[in-house]
């Protein structure tokens, strides 16, 4: 898969990426959850959406996990994910 294609990750820092773009529902969900333990030591997983996944949320929350909103370009809703401490 090239950078940028839906489903892709890639490292930069000790940020985790994945590109969700482009993905049909659940699976934007599915690969969130099943990432999180993917996360480097300190670090953060960076989710890209097409839109806000209303339903992430809570699964996040069950896990011990929180969610802030990045900035992105306008067509994009970019969370930063970070266990909670």
């Amino acid at each position: 898969m090239a950078l940028g294609e839906p489903g892709t990750q890639w490292l930069e820092g000790n940020e985790l990426h994945l590109e969700l773009r482009g993905l049909s529902p659940p699976a934007p969900l599915v690969l969130v959850l099943r990432n999180l333990g993917s996360v480097p030591a300190g670090g953060s997983l960076v989710a890209h959406f097409g839109r806000d996944p209303m339903m992430l949320y809570p699964e996040l929350a069950q896990r011990g996990w929180a969610a802030q909103r990045m900035d992105g370009p306008p067509d994009e809703v970019r969370l930063c994910l970070t266990p909670v401490a």
